[in-house]
């Protein structure tokens, strides 16, 4: 199952490695041709490592064993890559808090830096999904800069808006991340091709609404066609919530086969990345949302 989350054109694992996940992987004698859909089969009905190229044969019983070569990904590479990669959030988002006042006097130059920032992030993180093979410096350096803009943008929600609304958003965003990881574990959400399709389709629907929406808001004035205030802006933020949500669930289905299938360790850097841009969106829906909910007080 390929992954992805808010960057649409990420590719997720199975590059340059010889293939798993049932991406790239050769197929057994007797199975589907090449050309055929990957998912005109159940993976899961037979075992999964039938078409692992990494898998080993049981001298016993000559049946596929998952793989055990070294170098290959664990769930600690991921926990630990992906710790490293919101560290540099936290600690950039940290000093632009501090180091970039938005009071009136300053607020057009820190504005200024923050979307400076949020660009570079933006061309970083374009540049590490059309690459073949993870970048840790290229996703580190998204890291910060993103890091910068929320750090910018989050002192302003909380001086202009609400103080409180920071800790909200992170509680949200944790809360949510916390929920849609049990549901996984628990099996009450299975990533299909179905699923994936749906998310994919709806997330590109919901970002060129915005997009368009902020077009209107750039010649037209005001907030656009309406969605980012009021009941249509609440609404929009619910939704984005729920596809961030959704992007988690797709992550953690990537980081499941990259486990599963025996990755290269230096795979583990996309998971972090993926992760790292899902819960940025989330955050900054729920900041987004606790603002508009605020504002109409």
């Amino acid at each position: 199952m390929r992954s992805s989350n808010p960057v649409f054109s990420r590719r997720g694992f199975s590059r340059d490695n010889g293939g798993y996940a049932g991406f790239n992987a050769q197929q057994p004698a007797g199975g589907p041709a090449a050309g055929t859909d990957p998912y005109a089969q159940n993976p899961y009905a037979t075992n999964p490592y039938a078409t692992n190229p990494y898998a080993q044969q049981d001298v016993q019983t000559g049946l596929p064993q998952a793989p055990a070569r070294p170098g290959a990904m664990t769930i600690d590479d991921v926990v630990t890559r992906t710790a490293i990669t919101l560290g540099t959030v936290f600690v950039t988002a940290a000093l632009a808090w501090l180091l970039l006042p938005v009071d009136p006097a300053n607020l057009g130059k820190s504005y200024g830096i923050g979307i400076g920032a949020a660009l570079v992030a933006f061309v970083l993180a374009m540049v590490q999904a059309f690459k073949r093979k993870a970048s840790p410096a290229l996703i580190l350096g998204y890291a910060a800069f993103e890091g910068v803009f929320l750090g910018v943008i989050s002192s302003a929600v909380s001086t202009y808006v609400t103080a409180g609304a920071v800790p909200q958003a992170v509680l949200g965003t944790m809360a949510v991340f916390a929920g849609v990881l049990i549901a996984y574990k628990m099996r009450w959400i299975r990533v299909t091709r179905r699923f994936y399709g749906f998310v994919m389709a709806a997330a590109i629907g919901f970002v060129l609404l915005m997009a368009v929406n902020a077009l209107f808001a750039l010649f037209g004035g005001g907030d656009g066609l309406g969605f980012r205030s009021g009941g249509l802006g609440i609404m929009f933020g619910v939704i984005g919530i729920i596809l961030g949500a959704c992007f988690l669930a797709l992550d953690f289905k990537q980081v499941e086969d990259g486990i599963t299938y025996g990755a290269p360790r230096e795979e583990s850097w996309l998971a972090a990345f993926g992760l790292t841009m899902t819960l940025v969106w989330i955050y900054l829906e729920f900041l987004r949302l606790i603002s508009i909910l605020q504002g109409d007080d």
